[in-house]
């Protein structure tokens, strides 16, 4: 009799898949060839298709946060109680990107989004969907409400990007395997068995001029090549650094949760080309989803074949195992995460030797960051000429940031790169909230450089950023408005990095420190003139002398403050006064008898009880009980409360 595909019921998952079955042998979860997987997947594709709407929940970590598992289980639970199965599918995939509108739902095929949805909005979009209308109250819509988006490829969020790696994040469940492969997932890794020539595969890669997406931008083909060219005795290691510890940046762990099958297919093409048998998933254990996730996808990689010895009969070992780390920031860096895995404490160490030549247990490993990986399947997919058509010459495909911070639209942006920051901010992010001014945009993480709003129109890639003072980074995007005092930023980055520092290197560890020490006294009021000069010195020595990464970079976000905002320096200094009225030694509240109305909201809300006045006449702020929390501004509706 000859094989066929059936449904069956995984218990991990707690939903159906697909499992291969036969007379002689029964169920069968494991694929025996390449012909047998072809022959799957094409089962899968076949049984896929349908004509029923799709109801999609985003339930990221982000999504759960904000509410998305009560919604999954009303879905549920409707459908079941309406007898629905056949008339509407239900889907819940990892994070869609789109923060600001968390908990959401997407409708296909009609491209319908529905925003910050509560548990009552969930049958009538439903009912809407079952007969190919929309909810119109419920759809996402201008913040005026004047315009409804009918179509989600129209929303500006998402019509502005080009969406490739974060593409497949809606058309599967992370946790079923089947959905990665109707999707096209593993189509790439079925090319290379077919052909698994290691010069082939980083021909292919170079000629795609993909560079790694973990910060330093090095040419991931190049990377690959020496790998393969390391002399050894046989055992070569492939690692994937989702160590992901940049504040506001989550690009790693949306990938991990909402796609990880993508990063096993990219490990395993890229083990067969550097002749590594064995690789690891490094990811910090602050990501539980991401952990499961990525746990369950290596469990029906095993089950279904793809991994193990012997992949698909094709002679060819690949095994992965999943690492968690403690969550240090410092194992980012390749040398820290390789002492970290071998169980030492991460500390980086002196390079050459680099790890492609002498890495984890002394064997060359080759480290690539996780958005590195899911580019792979892409380049096999499309070839390498097609996949360099997006982008700049020097910086082609695309690129996942986190824009976070003091804008309208939060989220995950996938752009190409050679984009300009401005596109970034307004024509995706929609500009600041609440009616301030944009000031400027951090890109790279706590180590990343700060850009003033003048410099907006700056092409986002690796050369440019550099020179104005920032850098790539793995993408993280924090935007920052008038109301933002950029010593004040300087200062928490530097804090951060201090904290951060594994303490191996003098320079970076009493740098970093006494780079703290001074923003500290200038932000407190005590900063001298003389300071400016010292912490550019001290930038420069920083970046001259530090042993790794994190030091080499520590100085950025203080020179490049430096840079474009030295007269908010000055006016911390010389005129003892914070522009941005963040500083609380530098700041006092006062109220203007003009515009108070003794309305009382600043009295009964203030903690230390330092405001006084009769209702309906003008109040008071005393300065010696006054703490300059803040709250009395943040309740006034009048704009009686002054910040000198």
């Amino acid at each position: 009799m000859e094989a066929q595909f059936i449904f069956a019921r995984d218990a991990d998952a707690e939903d159906i898949y697909w499992i291969y079955s036969d007379a002689k042998h029964g169920y069968m979860k494991k694929i025996r060839s390449i012909e047998e997987f072809i022959s799957f997947r094409n089962a899968v594709l076949n049984g896929s298709e349908n004509n029923v709407p799709c109801l999609i929940i985003s339930a990221g970590t982000c999504g759960q946060a904000s509410g998305a598992n009560d919604i999954m289980r009303i879905s549920k639970k409707y459908i079941f109680e309406k007898e629905l199965q056949d008339k509407i599918h239900l889907r819940i995939t990892g994070c869609l990107g789109f923060c600001e509108i968390e908990p959401c739902i997407f409708i296909e095929p009609f491209g319908y989004v529905y925003p910050n949805i509560t548990s009552d909005d969930v049958p009538g979009i439903i009912n809407a969907a079952l007969r190919g209308t929309a909810l119109e109250g419920a759809l996402y819509r201008e913040e005026t409400g004047h315009k409804i988006y009918h179509s989600q490829q129209e929303i500006p969020f998402f019509k502005h990007q080009h969406r490739v790696i974060l593409e497949k994040n809606q058309s599967l469940d992370p946790i079923r395997i089947f959905n990665y492969i109707s999707a096209g997932g593993y189509a790439a890794l079925e090319k290379i068995l077919m052909d698994p020539d290691p010069d082939w595969i980083i021909q292919e890669v170079l000629d795609a001029g993909l560079r790694g997406r973990g910060g330093a931008g090095f040419p991931t083909g190049e990377k690959w090549k020496m790998a393969r060219n390391s002399e050894g005795n046989g055992i070569k290691y492939i690692i994937c650094n989702a160590d992901e510890g940049d504040p506001g940046a989550y690009m790693d762990r949306n990938l991990l949760e909402g796609n990880p099958h993508s990063i096993i297919e990219g490990l395993i093409i890229a083990g067969i080309a550097i002749g590594a048998s064995q690789g690891y998933i490094y990811v910090r254990d602050e990501y539980p989803l991401a952990i499961k996730h990525a746990s369950i996808a290596l469990r029906q990689a095993y089950d279904l074949g793809i991994l193990g010895n012997n992949i698909l009969n094709s002679k060819i070992d690949f095994n992965l195992e999943l690492i968690r780390g403690a969550g240090a920031f410092v194992c980012g860096e390749e040398t820290a995460l390789i002492q970290s895995i071998e169980g030492k404490m991460g500390h980086p160490k002196q390079r050459p030797p680099f790890p492609v030549d002498r890495g984890l247990r002394g064997h060359p490993t080759c480290i690539n960051n996780v958005e590195t990986l899911a580019n792979i399947p892409v380049i096999i997919n499309l070839g390498s000429k097609q996949y360099a058509s997006v982008g700049i010459p020097g910086n082609t495909g695309t690129k996942i940031f986190s824009l976070v911070g003091k804008i309208k639209n939060t989220g995950l942006v996938e752009v190409p790169l050679g984009t300009s920051i401005r596109t970034v901010v307004y024509d995706i992010g929609g500009g600041a909230e609440g009616g301030t001014k944009i000031k400027a945009i951090q890109t790279g993480g706590p180590s990343g450089g700060c850009l003033p709003e003048e410099l907006f129109d700056l092409s986002i890639d690796y050369k440019s950023l550099a020179e104005a003072g920032a850098i790539m980074g793995s993408g993280g995007m924090i935007v920052m408005d008038e109301k933002t005092c950029m010593v004040d930023v300087a200062k928490y980055f530097t804090n951060f990095l201090q904290e951060e520092s594994c303490g191996k290197c003098s320079i970076c560890r009493e740098g970093t420190q006494r780079m703290f020490e001074i923003l500290k006294d200038i932000t407190e009021g005590n900063g001298m003139e003389d300071d400016i000069e010292l912490l550019e010195e001290l930038g420069m020595a920083m970046k001259e002398a530090s042993l790794c990464g994190l030091g080499q970079t520590a100085p950025n976000p203080v020179l490049s403050t430096l840079k474009y905002f030295k007269d908010e320096y000055m006016a911390h200094i010389r005129d003892k006064k914070c522009p941005a009225g963040v500083c609380k030694d530098l700041i006092k509240y006062t109220i203007s008898p003009e515009h108070c109305t003794g309305c009382l909201l600043c009295n009964q809300n203030c903690p230390e009880a330092a405001i006084s006045g009769e209702a309906k006449e003008p109040q008071n702020i005393h300065q010696d009980k006054c703490i300059q929390c803040g709250i009395c501004l943040d309740v006034c509706r009048h704009e009686a409360v002054v910040v000198t």
